[in-house]
Formats: structure tokens, C-alpha cells, sequence
């Protein structure tokens, strides 16, 4: 079944939203939360800087792959901008965002903060006993690992490390040996921490807290005795970080991506941050330096790394100012994980159920001598993994153990390294998926001799093995003895190992074979069922959309009357309620305490309804460059939680829900009059745990 994706009239770029802008709003949305005053007060400030991070890594990957476009000369994209008109505009716009963060927290959370006694001083806010514990510190805790750099024709302008803090200081007279002053750097160590607590004996407030680059700044004049400071400003720049490595042109990844990793820190400069006081000369030097071009500086009021106030969050005990604590539910009888999966699929809703079933579930396996082999892939495991130490285990105890380690996943590749070493080193079978193809599919599959059969068991999730994360994510995981369901775990597991053709699965969706077609097979389904005068509903969530061969899918959808709720997280690049066009899709974002990370895809399919559990969004490189499992949910009941849970649930939010307009932007949602409130997250958590 297929519809026309190829229509001309949908080809129109008025038709989609530009996939970097849209993600630069959503951070306008996680600054929201900052502002909120129903939030608690250190949960806005986690917030905030949460938004600063993502800041970071959109200019370290998103930023740089622009600048790659604008100098490959690269055409446009479906929404027909530019690239060097897009990378204007993403300047633009994060610039709003930029001044905006630093007001919240100028205005809003410094005040707030202060009156719950805890302070984030600035340099005139110090008493004088605060400056003089402060002066102290600096000279026995800071100043000796400091090494300041004049620059002159025999210290050329110093390599500068991805977001590290430094201060560019400008001076006057000569020193020992006779040279004129003129420019210095002080970089700081990365060994440094970023938020220095006073002690009781110096703090006024039961709370008191300075930036290490205020106090830089403030003292920097000791490390150039005899010559007097005329300005010192606080920087920091940030590069490109995408690693580029021809895979198809390299012996050994591991060892490839290794050496890649040496210089990460110093890719191509894509943003320059600094003090607002700083003179414009000493900027141009800078940028020139870094070869930025004028608007990718941002001049900053206040510390230009801002995100390290999140470590104020862990400092201060205060549960008052913090969200309300909950343990995760556990099923019974976890202590024989096998005999509960066999009674049926066990479906975990994080972080509301704990990831502890799943922890049990590998460790019950290393251990139990009627288990023959383990499968498992891993992406993200996070440090100090108990998954990594029970496979560990699992290998010693003679089971046969295969681990497929994705090398490539973003900022944990060196971690990944290290964990692809130490599975190795205990007999684990590791490989590193497939050349081109990121592994992105969270798998996990057991063989267990049972009397005289081998049964397989699986688990499948919609997030990584990652024991942090489950606290923090909402996700699903599904573990199931299926025979058809982990069958197919099973030849995907021997594609990744070994070497087969396209292989012909039950009931998996895999990418980058059947999962784009499967998608837009289950589309065309709906849209066909409209037209023939039958009811078309679809409803999916998930953390991104720009795939365009299935955001025309969807129009053509609703063009058909089928009606589609899509509940999207991140970047959306498909425009919903356009007359004629899309006036049946809607489609929002949820942003609360945990971060929405779950795909769940469900089509009504004339009253027989297919639900899909995935680990994959609907984005070009997920649907086509990735090894990807969308994972149906077979038993009823299963199904009709995930479905009440994980879409239902979120559609009827009207607290934490934003709803995309067609122009592009979002517009909070609010209850209705007479309407009562309803927060998804909330809704879930007073549903299971009061």
C-alpha cells in the first residue's frame, strides 16, 4: 500500500520549519521551566542550566555542521534556506536565548536564591572579609596551577580548548626582561572547580557561593607582578565536535577513533563567548584567532560558563527547594526474573518503574548456569555500570557472551572505548556494529536451556542501558520470551556479529531495512481507511521529526481526513493546521521534570490498533543511516497501558504542553475555563505512588 510522497505541491519549503531553529526553541522551552514560579526554586536553576548546555551542544554539533554547509557550498535543505542564511539566523536566535538565560538568572533566580539565603556573589557583593578568604584562596588553591601566557612573537596565540574558561588580559609596562605589555591568557585547569563555596568563618548567608572566573578576574593582577592590569575578561569558545571519520577507509575503528578523540577539543571555533566590558579591539583579536566571523560572538553580562551553577544544585541540602522524592515502583518477584517473564510480557514505564528488573535480569543471567549465551547491545551505560560488571561475569562464569559496543555514541566515545577494553579483557565477544551504521537499537537476549528446549528471552527499550538515565527519562522497556519477537532479536543480533543479506523479520521493524517503509506503510494504511470513508487516527510520540519523505506522508494523511496527534519533544520540522495541507495534525511538545524520551507509535487501523515501541525517531539519519528496532506490543493489556500512559496521558496535558502553531512558533497550553489542570508527568507519578 503507497501513497504519492512525491507530489510536487508538498514540496513547497513554506511547508516545513528549518530543523536547527526549531531546535533552538525548545530550549526556549526549557527555559520556561527556569521561569516558572510553580517550579521549585534549585529545580529552575537546573533548568536553566540545562538550557545553557543544550546550548553548548547544539553549536558543537548542529552550529558545526552549518559552517560545514556554508563552506562546501552546500544547497539547501526542504525548508529552502540557505546555509549561510541559516547560520545567520541561528545567531540571531540564539542570541535572544542568550540574553534571556542571563536575565532569568540576573532578575529572577539570583534574587530568589538570596532570599532562601543562598548567594551567587558578585565581585562588588563581597564584604571585606569575603575578599580577603577569597584573595587567600586564590593564592594557595589557585594561583599555583596557573600559567599565565604573555603574547608576544615567541608565545604565539595559545590553542584554546572546546568550552574551557579563560581570561584575556590586557597590560601596561615591561617586565624583567624588557618586553612592552601588551596581551595575556590565563587559562584555567580544568582540575579547577567552577563554583567555590565559602566557608562559615567567610559566608553571610548560610549559602554562599563565588565563580571561579569572577575570582580570576579579581586577583589575576598577582600573576603579573610589577606590571599594572588595565582589563581582564572572562571567555570561552566553543567548536565544532562532530568526530569525521571515513569508516570505510580505516583497518581498525577503534584505534581510528582513538587518535580522532586526541583532537576533538581543538576542531574548528563556531561560537565566542565573552565579557561585555571587554574592549573591541581585544574581541577582533580574538576572532580573529578563531576565525569567527562578528556575529558568533556573544557579548556576556555575568560568567560566561553560567551552566556550572548546576553544581550549586548538588551543594545545597535544601529538599524544600527541590522536587518532592520518589522511589520507583518494582514488580514482585524479581528475585526469578525468568519465571515472570515466561507468564507473560512485563512491561517498565521509567522512571516511575525502576530499572532494577532489568539490572536483575543480566545478573540473574551471568549467574545462572542453565543460561547458555547473552546479546546485548550498548550505547550509553554511564560510569561504573553494573550491566558492564555482571556481563563481566556472565563471561567468566563460561557463558557465551556477545556485546555490540557503539563506539560512536556522541560525547561517550571515549567512555565506550574504555568499556569496549574491559569486555574484552574478561572474555567478552565485543563488536562494533556495522561500518556506516550507527547502532542505535537497545537489545538484550538470553538463551536459556529449559529441560530438553532453548528458550530465548529479550528485552527491548526505547532508551539505553544506562541506570542514571532511567531516573531521569521516561522510557519503556518491554521484556518478553515471544518466540516470534525474539526470533527476530536473534538475526539481528547475527546481522551485527556476522555478515547476512537482508534478513526477513517477524515482527521487528528494523532500519535501515524496513523501518522507514514500515512507517509509511502504516501511514498510507490510514490514509487509505479516510478515504474510503472509514475512520484514520494515528497518534505517535517521539523526540524528533524531519524526515520529509514522511512528514508528506502525514500531510497527505490529513488531507485524506485522517486526524494525527503527534506529541514531539525536540526539532519539528513538519508545519501543523495549514489549510488544506495539515489542518488535522496537531502537534505539541512536553517539557516537565523528566526529559520525554520515549517513541510510541500507534495506528488505528479500523479498530484493530498496531502499537509500536521504538527506539528510533522519525529523523532522516534514524530511519536511514542507523540500525534501529521499532518493537510492537502484542498482548492487549500491555498495549492498552502504553498506549493510556505513554499518548493519552500526554494529550490531555495542559501544564507542561506546548502546542506548535503554523507559523512555527510554540504557544503554552492552559487549561480551558472550568478546565482542571493536568500534568502528564505529575498524573503518573500521584497515580502510582499515593
Amino acid at each position: 500500500m503507497n501513497i504519492d510522497t512525491h507530489d510536487a505541491r508538498l514540496r513547497d519549503p513554506a511547508l516545513y520549519a528549518n530543523r536547527e531553529l526549531s531546535q533552538l526553541d525548545f530550549n526556549f522551552r526549557v527555559l520556561a521551566q527556569a521561569q516558572d514560579p510553580t517550579v521549585p526554586l534549585l529545580e529552575r536553576l537546573r533548568y536553566l542550566c540545562i538550557s545553557c548546555t543544550n546550548l553548548d551542544e547544539f553549536f558543537e554539533i548542529r552550529g558545526g555542521a552549518i559552517h560545514h554547509a556554508v563552506e562546501l557550498g552546500l544547497p539547501p535543505g526542504v525548508d529552502g534556506l540557505d546555509p549561510a542564511i541559516l547560520l545567520k539566523r541561528i545567531h540571531e536566535r540564539a542570541a535572544e536565548l542568550v540574553r534571556a538565560q542571563y536575565r532569568c538568572f540576573d532578575e529572577e533566580l539570583r534574587p530568589a536564591l538570596a532570599d532562601e539565603g543562598i548567594r551567587l556573589l558578585q565581585r562588588k557583593e563581597w564584604s571585606p572579609r569575603q575578599r580577603e578568604w577569597l584573595r587567600r584562596h586564590f593564592r594557595e588553591e589557585i594561583m599555583p596551577v596557573l600559567s599565565p601566557l604573555a603574547l608576544d612573537p615567541a608565545h604565539p596565540f595559545p590553542k584554546i580548548l572546546n568550552k574551557s574558561l579563560n581570561v584575556v588580559v590586557r597590560l601596561e609596562g615591561r617586565d624583567a626582561f624588557g618586553r612592552e605589555g601588551h596581551l595575556a591568557i590565563v587559562r584555567a585547569p580544568r582540575s579547577l572547580p567552577r563554583i567555590i563555596q565559602l566557608p562559615s568563618e567567610a559566608g553571610e548567608a548560610s549559602h554562599d557561593f563565588v565563580f571561579l572566573s569572577t575570582v580570576l578576574s579579581a586577583f589575576v593582577d598577582e600573576l603579573f607582578p610589577g606590571m599594572k592590569v588595565k582589563g581582564a575578561y572572562q571567555f570561552r569558545v566553543t567548536r565544532n565536535s562532530e568526530l569525521i571519520l571515513d569508516e570505510d577507509d580505516v583497518d581498525n575503528l577503534a584505534l581510528a577513533l582513538r587518535d580522532e578523540l586526541l583532537g576533538r577539543g581543538y576542531l574548528r571555533a563556531v561560537r565566542l563567548e565573552i565579557d561585555e566590558r571587554c574592549p573591541q579591539d581585544i574581541v577582533d583579536v580574538l576572532l580573529a584567532n578563531f576565525e569567527l566571523s562578528d556575529n558568533a560572538v556573544y557579548k556576556i553580562n555575568g560568567p560566561v560558563n553560567l551552566n556550572r551553577a548546576i553544581q550549586v544544585y548538588d551543594m545545597v541540602k535544601r529538599p524544600d527547594l527541590k522536587f518532592r522524592p520518589f522511589t520507583p515502583r518494582i514488580p514482585r518477584d524479581t528475585e526469578a526474573m525468568f519465571d515472570l517473564i515466561r507468564q507473560g510480557d512485563l512491561l517498565l514505564h521509567h522512571p516511575y518503574d525502576a530499572f532494577t528488573p532489568v539490572l536483575e535480569l543480566i545478573r540473574q543471567a551471568a549467574e545462572d548456569p542453565d543460561v547458555l549465551a547473552i546479546k546485548q547491545t550498548l550505547y550509553r551505560t554511564g560510569k561504573d555500570s553494573p550491566i558492564v560488571e555482571h556481563l563481566i561475569q556472565a563471561a567468566r562464569n563460561g557463558k557465551d557472551v556477545t556485546v555490540v559496543v557503539e563506539l560512536r555514541a556522541r560525547f561517550d566515545e571515549e567512555a565506550n572505548l574504555r568499556l569496549a577494553d574491559r569486555l574484552q579483557d574478561a572474555g567478552v565477544q565485543v563488536v562494533y556494529g556495522v561500518v556506516g551504521y550507527k547502532t542505535h537499537a537497545k537489545m538484550l537476549l538470553i538463551v536459556r536451556r529449559e529441560g530438553h528446549v532453548l528458550r530465548r528471552y529479550a528485552h527491548l527499550g526505547t532508551g539505553n542501558y544506562h541506570s542514571g538515565t532511567a531516573r531521569a527519562y521516561t522510557d519503556f522497556s518491554l521484556m518478553t520470551a515471544d518466540p516470534a519477537i525474539t526470533q527476530d532479536v536473534h538475526l539481528i543480533f547475527q546481522q551485527l556479529s556476522g555478515m547476512a543479506a537482508p534478513l526477513k523479520l517477524q515482527r521487528l521493524l528494523q532500519s535501515p531495512f524496513t523501518l522507514h517503509q514500515g512507517v509509511l506503510d502504516r501511514i498510507a494504511r490510514e490514509t487509505a481507511l479516510a478515504r474510503a470513508g472509514k475512520q484514520g487516527r494515528i497518534v505517535a510520540k517521539m523526540n524528533a521529526l524531519n524526515e520529509p519523505t514522511v512528514v508528506r506522508a502525514l500531510y497527505q494523511a490529513s488531507q485524506a481526513g485522517v486526524e494525527i496527534d503527534l506529541i514531539v519533544r525536540g526539532a519539528c520540522t513538519l508545519r501543523p493546521g495549514i489549510p488544506g495541507v495539515s489542518e488535522r495534525i496537531r502537534v505539541r511538545s512536553v517539557v516537565g521534570r523528566f526529559l520525554e524520551h520515549h517513541r510510541v507509535w500507534w495506528f488505528g487501523n479500523d479498530g484493530e490498533p498496531e502499537l509500536f515501541c521504538a527506539s528510533a525517531d522519525w529523523l532522516e539519519r534514524n530511519l536511514l543511516r542507523r540500525v534501529e528496532v521499532a518493537f510492537p506490543i502484542l498482548d492487549p493489556l500491555v498495549a492498552h497501558r502504553v498506549y493510556r500512559e505513554g499518548l493519552l496521558n500526554y494529550l490531555a496535558d495542559n501544564q507542561n504542553a506546548w502546542q506548535l502553531l503554523p507559523d512555527g512558533h510554540y504557544q503554552r497550553c492552559t487549561p480551558d475555563e472550568g478546565e482542571a489542570a493536568f500534568s502528564a508527568q505529575l498524573a503518573l507519578l500521584e497515580e502510582l505512588y499515593t
